[in-house]
């Protein structure tokens, strides 16, 4: 990292997004009305709520017809048997469960609380629409990306981010789902310390602390601000998509 000074600015006034919506054009426009005039190297962090409800991964829960098993695991967690039913048609494995939590492997390889699926900012249906998470949050970004590059003559860096709790750890915190045009995952095995240490296995999350210093913007409730502009990270490590940030479950010790 050669970086100084970092610069993040919430893109303000961005229209509530819709199913369908495009959202490359809608954050050209925001750019444009703010007279942010992208560089190479500037980063856009982008809500992932607001990815899915464009890619229209919206379900009406009247329409979902819970399992045996969704039923039962339901009454064991406190949740609504056709929310459970969606979430586990989104994952891969159960983690862990007990009342009001459900911790499951995404299909996507994410360990996270009901595998994404949310309730709030969602408008209409009150509280029967959930949003999910993208089908592929890195091609997502590759998305936006392309189209940014191309309306701007430059090339940014795009991080789809959304907040995750943290084993050991209180609070939820801002973490890349998806990348694209930023080292997502930096490996430092091999670079020296301030003494000549080298290191053994330091790797470091790029992509999820830019997240995270996005989602200090953003909120996590009412405040409407879901993309924010970076200035000012410089990093000569290679890009890397998001998906690098996984670990897979046979080095996962915890599960």
């Amino acid at each position: 990292m050669k970086s100084r000074s970092l610069t993040l600015t919430a893109l303000a006034g961005l229209p509530l997004v819709e199913p369908g919506d495009d959202l490359g054009a809608l954050l050209v426009a925001a750019l444009r009305r703010l007279r942010i005039a992208p560089e190479d190297g500037d980063i856009l962090v982008v809500a992932q709520k607001i990815v899915s409800k464009a890619e229209g991964r919206i379900v009406n829960l009247s329409g979902v017809v819970p399992s045996a098993r969704a039923a039962a695991l339901a009454k064991e967690v406190n949740k609504d048997a056709r929310l459970v039913e969606i979430i586990l048609s989104e994952s891969s494995e159960v983690v862990r469960h007990r009342k009001d939590v459900l911790i499951v492997a995404h299909r996507l390889g994410f360990v996270m609380a009901n595998a994404g699926v949310d309730q709030s900012n969602v408008a209409g249906g009150e509280g029967e629409r959930v949003l999910l998470l993208p089908r592929d949050p890195d091609a997502s970004a590759v998305a936006l990306k392309t189209k940014l590059d191309k309306e701007f003559g430059v090339k940014l860096g795009v991080v789809i981010n959304d907040s995750f709790g943290r084993a050991w750890r209180n609070g939820v915190v801002g973490v890349a789902l998806g990348a694209a045009g930023v080292p997502s995952l930096r490996d430092l095995v091999g670079a020296s310390d301030l003494f000549g240490r080298k290191m053994r296995v330091t790797e470091v999350a790029v992509a999820d602390e830019i997240a995270a210093a996005a989602s200090l913007l953003m909120g996590q409730a009412a405040e409407g601000q879901p993309v924010v502009h970076v200035r000012g990270l410089v990093c000569d490590a290679p890009a890397v998509p998001a998906s690098a940030l996984l670990r897979p479950k046979e080095m996962d010790l915890f599960r």
